[in-house]
């Protein structure tokens, strides 16, 4: 047990913290690792997809109204415009699928855990944001026994 007011260990018989003096009102259970990360993690994904989706289409935007309605820029290599469509496609799937998938993580369904994390291994080398929020996304989903304790909080939901 632990104390609502400090957070302080208790045992089982104490009805006042030692620490803060507050008495003991029922059972405070302390959150685990992931519970502590996992709405964090759910609002960064959401924003990271918004970025990317905003991204995405003022690529588009800027294809259809400044380019005329062509991938390539007047006078550009023809590979340029491949590489914008390429990188606009990219935008708008990591986009939506950090939307949904930041959704689900923050309801910690079962199926979000590993699309977030092949995100974040994606997200990697998207320097600095998507390294930032890569490496958390992997401290907090992968590391020490985070997998039992995920689906246990996805059980414990359902």
């Amino acid at each position: 047990m632990f104390c609502n007011n400090c957070g302080n260990e208790l045992q089982g018989n104490q009805a006042i913290c030692p620490r803060c003096s507050a008495p003991v009102l029922g059972r405070y259970v302390q959150p685990n690792r992931i519970e502590r990360h996992l709405t964090v993690l759910g609002i960064l994904w959401i924003a990271y997809g918004v970025l990317h989706v905003g991204g995405g289409l003022a690529m588009f935007f800027v294809r259809m109204f400044v380019f005329g309605g062509v991938w390539s820029p007047p006078g550009a290599p023809f590979f340029v415009g491949t590489i914008l469509h390429a990188v606009t496609v990219f935008l708008l799937v990591t986009g939506f699928v950090g939307l949904f998938a930041g959704i689900g993580l923050m309801r910690a369904e079962l199926w979000a855990r590993p699309l977030i994390i092949g995100l974040a291994i994606l997200s990697l080398l998207n320097v600095p944001f998507g390294t930032a929020l890569g490496i958390y996304t992997l401290w907090a989903l992968v590391g020490g026994n985070s997998a039992t304790e995920y689906e246990r909080m996805s059980a414990a939901r359902a």
